[in-house]
Parts: structure tokens; sequence; C-alpha cells
């Protein structure tokens, strides 16, 4: 009987030494993003930034003295409805936080999000919105669970035509955008502020396309040319973006690109040689921005995961960097504590000095103006998709200089 006491006592004991010595539990993160249909590129590079960033935290040892976060991809099928579906399974998996994009999905989810927190406070989620752009999210429909981490369509189109605005060549400019919020915020805007700043550019047509569904637009360029415009203003993205430049390029039209989201993965690759000098972007960041040791990183990162991109989406990072120095001030994983924590963090990252605003969980943070060119002219030594064409930085102007009004009647729970 003796015996059997002190060989139970040394199991518990060394029992109680294996289970302390193993391995903290992960911190779940879900991604649901595009990762199938005719956005699937954008979606699995985007998951890829998301994965590089997880990569940097973990290495240098985590999240409250050695947890590791843990990236659970979840394809949305570029569609709310299904959006919503994935985000139940990934409540359903005890995932606290959720990492998407895109203003029609990031609509559906903030809404849900708010329901279900409502219902459930004690299994709160946190919303981590990398880049969907419709002001409204931190404004009219702003939520305390949600939080962007990119400059939305507004701040964009203001720091675009700013630059458009000091160039005496425009006259004459066409607007074609994407038929959904995003879309419909960038065509609204960049009439008023276009208007605003340059009484004397013509907008001389207009068109919204159904979101993904167009797969000839040379009709599409044949009004563009028709109109005489020496100047395209557009927000798309994605093959809309791709097929647009693809269909520009073959009819030969001569009309400068100002984009929103050219930089975006698999835009550089359709505009080729031909959008040498005629695009130009707006975007968070780019790696011939980067300093040689991130550059070195980044190659890296892009070899590992077998990127298209040269992994520079930056919100990616700014969400994963973001969280974990919030989740390391609240000292907790508790949902709640953590998105408090999160309104007030700063980011100092490689394109300058950004912060959450408390207000209405906007990132303020520096833009990029950005022109397609040669590798080898000055400030280009890193292409893109293969193209032997890069981003060359033609302005940056800081967070400080592109602040949006505060729109947003917020309701907060108890702290």
């Amino acid at each position: 009987m003796k015996a059997f006491a002190i060989r139970f006592v040394f199991g518990a004991v060394f029992l109680l030494q294996v289970v302390t010595a193993s391995p903290a539990e992960t911190i779940k993160v879900a991604f649901l993003g595009t990762l199938s249909g005719p956005f699937a590129l954008q979606g699995e590079e985007t998951l890829k930034n998301v994965q590089a960033a997880t990569d940097i935290v973990n290495a240098r040892g985590g999240i409250l003295e050695g947890r590791k976060l843990e990236i659970i991809a979840f394809d949305n099928k570029g569609n709310p409805q299904e959006a919503l579906i994935v985000l139940k399974q990934a409540i359903d998996q005890n995932v606290r936080y959720i990492i998407s994009g895109v203003s029609n999905i990031a609509h559906a989810l903030t809404d849900a999000i708010g329901k279900h927190n409502a219902r459930n406070p004690e299994q709160s989620v946190v919303f981590l919105d990398y880049g969907a752009l419709d002001p409204a999210l931190t404004e009219s429909k702003c939520s305390f669970w949600h939080f962007r981490f990119e400059a939305h369509a507004d701040m964009q189109v203001n720091v675009l035509t700013d630059y458009m605005a000091k160039l005496p060549s425009i006259h004459r400019v066409y607007l074609i955008n994407q038929d959904y919020a995003y879309g419909q915020a960038v065509t609204r805007v960049s009439r008023e502020m276009l208007a605003a700043k340059r009484p004397d550019i013509r907008i001389v047509g207009e068109d919204l396309i159904p979101l993904g569904k167009v797969k000839d637009f040379a009709p599409y360029v044949a009004k563009i040319r028709a109109s005489d415009a020496d100047s395209v203003l557009t927000g798309n993205w994605g093959n809309d973006l791709a097929l647009l430049i693809k269909a520009s390029n073959e009819a030969g039209l001569k009309a400068t690109y100002y984009t929103l989201l050219a930089a975006l993965f698999g835009a550089p690759g359709a505009i080729g040689a031909a959008g040498a000098d005629r695009v130009k972007t707006v975007y968070a960041w780019d790696i011939n921005a980067a300093d040689p040791t991130r550059q070195k990183m980044l190659r890296e990162y892009k070899a590992k995961y077998n990127a298209v991109s040269n992994l520079t989406f930056l919100p990616a990072y700014r969400v994963i960097e973001m969280l974990t120095s919030a989740i390391n001030t609240a000292r907790t994983t508790d949902p709640a504590k953590v998105a408090y924590a999160l309104e007030e963090i700063k980011y100092a990252g490689p394109s300058g000095d950004s912060w959450m605003r408390a207000e209405d969980h906007q990132i303020i943070a520096p833009v990029y103006v950005m022109g397609f060119a040669k590798v080898g002219q000055p400030g280009v030594n890193q292409d893109e998709e293969g193209t032997g064409y890069g981003w060359k930085t033609e302005a940056l102007v800081e967070a400080r200089d592109n602040l949006p009004a505060i729109k947003c009647q917020m309701e907060r729970p108890p702290k």
C-alpha cells in the first residue's frame, strides 16, 4: 500500500511537470478570405502576407511570454452570405479574432459580430479589417468590435486627387468603379474632391460595373477613348482592374490611369510594359521603399510561401503587430479588454508612424503615391510579378497630414 502511494504521488508530480512544461495554448486567429473564384489570387496573397507577419511575431517569442499566434484560414468565396457561414464555423472553433476585408463582406461581418457579441458577451469576437475601404465602416456604421487597418476610400482619394490637382496636363477625367459600397464611395468622393481642388477639370464619363462579372472591358475602353479623356480615375481591383488595364493596352489607349489598388496582387502583371510611367497608384507601402535588410526578409518570405507578390501588403502586418501589442498591453486575450487596448496602440511601421484612432477605430497612417517604372531607374531596384517593372515613390503623405473627419457615434461595452 505504501509503495502504491509513493508511485501515485510520483506519477502525479510527473504529470504536473509534463503539463507545466508543455507549450502554451496558441492564440487562434481566423482569416476569412476569398480563396476561390475570380478574386482568389487576392485572397491567397493576402493570406500569405498575414502568415509572414505571424511568422515574424512567433519567431521573436510570440505573445504573453511565449504563446504563439495560429492563423486558421476559411474561404468566404467572395460572398457575404458565405462569409457569415464561415464566421459561425470560426466562432464554433473558439476563435475570437477575425481577419477579413472587402467592403460588402465587412458590412455583413460587422453586423453579425455586433449581434453575436450582444447575445453572447462571454464569447465576444473582434473584427480586424485589413482593407474594406467603404468609409461608412468607421463612420455611420462604426462598431466597437470593428477595427480598420488601412486608409479608407475617402482618405486614399484625397491623397490621389491632391496629387492629380498639381498636374497641369490633366483636363478630362473618366471615372470607372465597381458597383458596390466601396466603388460607389470612390465615384462620389472623386467627383467632389476634383471639383473642389481643380474646378477646371471635367468629368467626361462615368461607369459603375458589376463586381467581378465583366470578362471583356473592350466596350468600356471604347467609351473612354470616345470621351477623349486624358486620365482615368478608378478604384477597381483584382480581375476588374487587371482586365481593364489589359483591354486598354490592347486598344492602345494613351490615357493615364490614376488608381487606388493597382499595386494589389495580380494588377502589376496585367499592367506590364505598356503601363510604364502611365499608371499611378496610392498604396500603404512598397518593397522599393524598404531598406536592404527588410528587402532581404521579404524575398525570403516570398520564397517560403511561393508568393506572386513581394509580400508588402502593410495592412496585414499592422493587423498582426498591433493585435500583438494590444494583447501584451491588456495582459489577457479577453476580446473586450484587448479591443480597449487596441484603441491606444501605435505602430512604428516601415512607412512611418501610424495609430488606431479611438473615436472610430480607423487607422491613421501614411499613404504613398507611386508610379509604375522600369527596374533600374532611381528608386526602383525590385520588380513586381516578374514584369521587370516596379513601383517608384512619387509622394509620401504622412499620417498627420491626412486626417478624416470623425463621423462615428460609437457604443462601447463596460470596461
